[in-house]
């Protein structure tokens, strides 16, 4: 069940009017009250044939009237509307039954509190048979106003248990981070203008997509602006930004000028404080030792600072600033995926925005190595390989199931599963992306003696998923990874190990697919050398305090191969 409250209005009779009326589409049948204050008195113009709309509209008016006249500022916007709708499923509620919820609405609003007889007057329309509109005039009988702030809260709240109580479809609940639900004109004007999307959601389709394009406020705006969005920013005297409003182009008011919207009115992660907060991150501190093995493109980089996710955050903190780097992350690589691949992965990054934010705060500094890894993708003119792209987006899949898991332990409903409706178009796009790369390694799969020994490593280091791995018909695959991996210095046993660590296996529909990508980003690397690993350690270690000695590292030895098995057998 859905209560949306409108924005006040001013006039009781022109609402009147359209919920007695036929309806935009003829789509109002046999309006009438269902409910109202104690003592509504006036006839319902929907049952008695001499009953005006004017007459019921001065009669709820009254303590406003009343109030205008003794006091010289007069209330002017105090007109509360909340339809009400039941779901398409839902059974059709009786009369009465409408009646009751409308009664548990306003005492939840604070239009008409339980056990108080000078109230707020208000009626309940029923016009269809899913849903009534509630109309409330806001000045009570005492001439005070109503307490209505967090009404929506409070009126969502009840919804809740509406539907447990009367066995309707149960919604999801409201936690203040949702974006606003577009209005019926907005709705209307987009499809008068044969626009898919009405402004504000196309508007916030373009903010996001210019997040990982910039590096602070001032240059998101001139982004957006280049873009042709009409771009509107208030600035202090010292020429400081305070705030902004964008402009869909073509977006104009009835004397034909460019409608702004403000970003904390598109969605309330895109205020200007909190863009700041993301976007003016600083870079921590790097080790000279850490650049030695990064890699050399972004879409590797970004796989790493994707892969750092898996040994956990430090709180709650940092865990949210990290799913919001890692929806920047998802659309920056929408923006540079094949065309093959971008219808998919934008549904996961346009779902991925509700699963974005929370309520708790983000501790953005947390998470500046994967919203960098963003904007690099972002900048790069080349596009990625086949195997970068496939196992960036193995890496994504990987990502969006711990949020979605997070979010869960945190009781975050809608953001779990807008992270589940991510998962489904990521999916997509990973498996379509793998397709040609293992069509390509499957085509020169080692011989049957080679596969017979990769097949036993890959029992003694995941023997719980060996047979799921040899069905998925990807195993030729996984073998010739295997192969050229071990040709390069590394040992089959150990890169099976370390890949179902970073990603469990037990979730996964093709196993064998997601150790193609993990085997293939880590083993692109060199071969560790042992012996050179020590004395890097060494070098860098601090040196020892006066009459004590740093410990030695332990003695090592070099990678063993299939044919160095082979020639000991000999």
């Amino acid at each position: 069940m859905i209560a949306a409250i409108k924005p006040a209005g001013s006039n009781t009779r022109g609402l009147l009017a359209y919920l007695y009326g036929p309806g935009r589409h003829d789509e109002h049948t046999d309006p009438h009250i269902v409910a109202g204050f104690a003592m509504l008195g006036t006839p319902d113009p929907g049952r008695v044939p001499d009953a005006t709309l004017t007459q019921l509209a001065r009669h709820l008016d009254a303590p406003v009237q009343l109030r205008n006249s003794e006091f010289g500022k007069k209330v002017t916007e105090h007109v509360w509307h909340c339809p009400v709708r039941t779901a398409p499923e839902d059974r059709h509620l009786s009369d009465t039954e409408w009646a009751e919820i409308a009664q548990r609405i306003v005492e939840a609003a604070g239009i008409a509190p339980p056990g108080d007889d000078l109230g707020c007057r208000w009626i309940a329309v029923r016009h269809a048979d899913d849903h009534i509109h509630i109309l409330a005039t806001t000045v009570r009988e005492d001439g005070r106003r109503p307490k209505l702030h967090d009404s929506g809260i409070r009126v969502g709240d009840a919804c809740r248990q509406i539907e447990t109580d009367y066995g309707l479809r149960r919604l999801k609940k409201g936690d203040r981070t949702a974006a606003r639900r577009p209005t019926q004109a907005e709705m209307h004007k987009a499809q008068r203008l044969g626009w898919e999307q009405t402004s504000r959601a196309w508007l916030e389709d373009r903010i996001r997509a210019a997040i990982p394009h910039a590096s602070n406020t001032e240059e998101l705006l001139a982004y957006l602006e280049a873009a042709g969005i009409a771009v509107k920013p208030r600035r202090g005297p010292s020429g400081d930004l305070l705030g902004y409003a964008v402009g869909r182009p073509g977006d104009h008011n009835k004397d034909g000028e460019q409608i702004f919207h403000p970003g904390g009115k598109i969605a309330p992660d895109l205020t200007l404080p909190k863009l700041d907060a993301r976007l003016e991150s600083t870079a921590p501190e790097e080790h000279p030792t850490a650049r030695r093995d990064r890699p050399t493109t972004p879409w590797h980089r970004a796989t790493d600072a994707v892969d750092a996710l898996r040994t956990g955050v430090a709180d709650d903190t940092h865990a949210q600033a990290h799913i919001t780097a890692l929806g920047e992350l998802i659309e920056a690589t929408a923006q540079k995926a094949p065309v093959r691949l971008r219808a998919e992965l934008r549904a996961a990054s346009r779902a991925f925005g509700r699963a974005q934010r929370s309520q708790i705060r983000a501790e953005n500094q947390a998470a500046h190595t994967l919203r960098k890894a963003a904007r690099d993708i972002a900048h790069t003119a080349a596009g990625p390989d086949g195997s970068a792209l496939a196992t960036l987006l193995a890496a994504l899949v990987w990502a969006t199931v711990v949020a979605a898991r997070w979010h869960e332990a945190k009781n975050h409903a809608h953001q779990a599963e807008a992270a589940r409706q991510t998962l489904q178009h990521l999916q997509a796009a990973a498996d379509h992306a793998l397709v040609p790369v293992v069509d390509s390694l499957a085509t020169r799969q080692p011989i049957e003696q080679a596969r017979r020994m990769l097949a036993h490593d890959v029992r003694a280091a995941i023997p719980d998923h060996a047979d799921r791995i040899f069905t998925d018909p990807a195993w030729p695959a996984l073998a010739t990874v295997l192969a050229d991996a071990e040709a390069g210095g590394h040992k089959p046993h150990q890169l099976l190990k370390e890949a179902a660590a970073s990603r469990e296996l037990t979730t996964a529909r093709l196993p064998a697919r997601v150790l193609i990508s993990r085997i293939q980003h880590t083993s692109r690397n060199p071969a560790p050398n042992p012996r050179a690993e020590a004395a890097r350690r060494r070098s860098t270690m601090t040196p020892a305090p006066s009459g004590h000695l740093a410990q030695n590292p332990q003695p090592t030895t070099a990678p063993t191969t299939h044919a160095d098995r082979r020639h000991r057998q000999r």
